[in-house]
């Protein structure tokens, strides 16, 4: 009995999707709810699992073409599914320890630590996981850093004589080319500058990391900080919390606030939901969380959607000022930049001071420059005397 492969339903905005990779050969037999393929949206890359235990029949769609939700994989056969062995079910604990085993022994020889899907492709690909660098602090090996260190490797041994390669965009990346020329296009952006000086920020996090790690075992960031600002004045400035939907302007009175991350495959803007309502221990958390979930390619349509304002930090590559441009159909980015000391006056002193340069780009259609500089400034006031932020009056 045959049965089709269909591209599963992946989010209201999402019509198509890329195969990138077949997990299984033709002929290969699987168990229900094994991966077969990888798929790749505009947004995130999804593993599709076998219904049901049997063997591939037939790919429709071959790696690096593209396939509309609801189109048709590949066929399975369901005649030739694995099934249970009575005669081996007793050799099956003796075979389970045996293999337990053998990773505890793969674990203490290997040093690295990596994800499943890391650990497949580095053996589909007779890789040392010792030898790929990892991207992440805590020096765990993702699936990204892997394809990064095998498409190195074969860059280094591409034919001298070839003074250009030519690699297809990947889906996410035509989305993003995609979405940033519309953003040009369509809305009215307009940048405006300001400085913030992070000293009652720093101290704060200095005198009180430790007892916040203690309690929430996250470190106390400058993200959280940033997040609880922003929803402060997106309260008091409500037009940068909307968005243009035909002839109308759509207040939100909710916060939920993008935080643009970078990865192997491009920039991905998951959403931290309700930011009004989470502490600063839930907003580091929940960055954290976020943030390996995009690094490791598991982040679910509802992560990436809903979002009313974004928050991108440039400072942690070294950016000294930049001009962020919006994620339609938000009216609003704020870019945050790296914190240098400073010479700056105050109280007609001059004195050295850890400055940041932050910008908020915005539609002028909808915002005003009197709110975006009201916005801003609001912004800067709150971070340089976080009581507020603190005591929550």
């Amino acid at each position: 009995m045959s049965t089709e492969l269909i591209v599963p339903t992946l989010g209201e905005s999402i019509t198509e999707a890329t195969v990138s990779k077949w997990l299984k050969n033709i002929g290969d037999n699987f168990e229900a709810d094994e991966p077969l393929v990888e798929i790749e949206t505009d947004k995130i890359t999804v593993e599709v699992p076998a219904p049901h235990a049997g063997s591939l029949k037939e790919i429709k769609v071959s790696e690096g073409t593209d396939v509309e939700i609801g189109g048709i994989l590949g066929i399975l056969d369901e005649s030739k599914g694995k099934k249970p062995n009575p005669k081996k079910t007793e050799n099956k604990e003796e075979k389970i320890k045996e293999e337990v085993k053998a990773v505890k022994v793969e674990t203490k020889s290997s040093p690295a630590k990596s994800s499943p899907s890391a650990r497949k492709i580095a053996e589909e690909n007779n890789i040392k996981l010792e030898d790929v660098t990892s991207s992440r602090s805590d020096g765990r090996i993702n699936k990204e850093d892997v394809v990064s260190h095998l498409s190195s490797s074969n860059k280094t041994t591409t034919n001298k004589g070839e003074r250009e390669e030519v690699v297809k965009m990947s889906k996410i990346r035509q989305t993003i080319s995609k979405r940033l020329k519309e953003a040009q296009n369509t809305a009215a952006i307009l940048t405006t500058f300001n400085e913030i000086d992070m000293s009652k920020v720093m101290e704060i996090r200095k005198s009180k990391n430790q007892e916040f790690q203690s309690r929430y075992e996250v470190k106390l960031g400058f993200m959280s900080f940033f997040v609880k600002a922003v929803v402060k004045s997106l309260q008091e400035y409500p037009a940068v919390n909307a968005e243009i939907k035909d002839e109308n302007i759509i207040y939100k009175n909710h916060f939920d606030i993008g935080i643009a991350v970078g990865t192997e495959k491009g920039l991905v803007v998951p959403i931290l939901k309700d930011a009004d309502q989470l502490s600063f221990g839930e907003i580091e958390t929940k960055i954290i969380d976020l943030s390996t979930k995009a690094k490791d390619g598991t982040l679910t349509m509802d992560d990436l959607t809903g979002g009313t304002f974004t928050i991108s930090n440039g400072g942690v590559y070294g950016s000294m000022l930049s001009t962020p441009i919006i994620n339609r159909p938000q009216s609003g980015i704020l870019g945050m930049h790296n914190i240098q000391k400073r010479a700056v006056v105050v109280n007609d002193e001059i004195v050295i001071r850890p400055m940041m340069y932050v910008a908020l780009s915005y539609d002028h259609r909808i915002i005003d420059g009197k709110e975006s500089v009201g916005f801003l400034v609001k912004v800067k006031e709150l971070l340089e005397d976080p009581s507020e932020l603190v005591l929550g009056i």
